[in-house]
């Protein structure tokens, strides 16, 4: 099992199709592409998000405190069997330092550790403390899956520095039922076509080749969550106003190990 820790300062940008083919040109000068599951350029991302039943994690975040942190379900493919890989990911920002924890587990047992907390038979001792932590989270929240969101994405790493990365995410959908992975890949677009979120993941300063691109083009930093722009979506939708989400689809399971737990699978 591999378990992964990530820390570093994360900027967004938001960019129109034109800006879009004017910056990847140069992108390519100095980053290379780098696919997560195979050689192209692109590959899907799948996430489901989890938050009280009142949105207390999201509101918070967006009122940008100092410190946040929310858990989300993310995949690379949609799951077909439960034997099939998924991440349980817990991504906290301090002070505009964004660390995040992640786990890959089988869809079965991600399901088991958040419903009940129980552990796979098998993980590495770093493992076990991601998954502590990670349980002590869902032990202090009583959460409950609240939104799948979905994207393209497209991933750069630097040529001369492989901790530079960079990603832009297009045809962002989000939907709030049927709340499982597996269930599939639709739902409404967050974002009008064409459109596109870049972050630079970064461990000190943006090199200044990048900042003098951005300046060209007139691409300017914007705080963008895609959560946080679902949730505002929702409220729209219902006039403003907090409403139940329709069921969702069932999945049967004993007792949870937290009895304080809503999970609603």
């Amino acid at each position: 099992m591999i378990t992964k820790t990530f820390k570093r300062y994360e900027k967004k940008y938001q960019l129109d199709a034109n800006q879009f083919n004017k910056l990847l040109p140069e992108l390519l000068l100095y980053m290379n592409p780098n696919g997560y599951l195979s050689s192209k350029d692109s590959y899907p991302i799948y996430n489901i998000y989890f938050d009280t039943e009142n949105f207390d994690v999201i509101k918070q975040s967006l009122s940008k405190p100092y410190y946040k942190e929310k858990l989300r379900l993310r995949s690379y493919t949609i799951p077909e069997t439960d034997d099939d890989m998924v991440f349980i990911e817990l991504k906290k920002k301090i002070g505009g330092i964004v660390s995040k924890r992640r786990v890959p587990l089988s869809l079965k047992e991600a399901y088991d550790f958040i419903a009940f907390g129980q552990y796979p038979e098998e993980f590495k001792d770093q493992s076990h403390l991601v998954l502590d932590e990670i349980r002590y989270y869902l032990e202090t929240h009583i959460l409950e899956p609240k939104a799948f969101i979905s994207y393209e994405r497209l991933a750069l790493v630097g040529k001369n520095d492989p901790e530079f990365r960079l990603t832009l995410d297009y045809n962002i959908k989000t939907r709030q039922n049927q709340l499982l992975l597996e269930a599939g890949d639709f739902g409404s677009l967050l974002l009008p076509e064409n459109q596109y979120i870049m972050e630079i993941k970064i461990l000190g300063s943006i090199p200044l080749w990048l900042s003098h691109t951005l300046s060209q083009l007139k691409i300017y930093s914007s705080s963008f969550s895609k959560y946080g722009t679902a949730y505002k979506k929702y409220r729209k939708e219902s006039f403003g106003s907090l409403f139940n989400f329709p069921a969702q689809q069932n999945r049967t399971y004993q007792q949870p190990m937290y009895p304080q737990s809503a999970m609603k699978y």
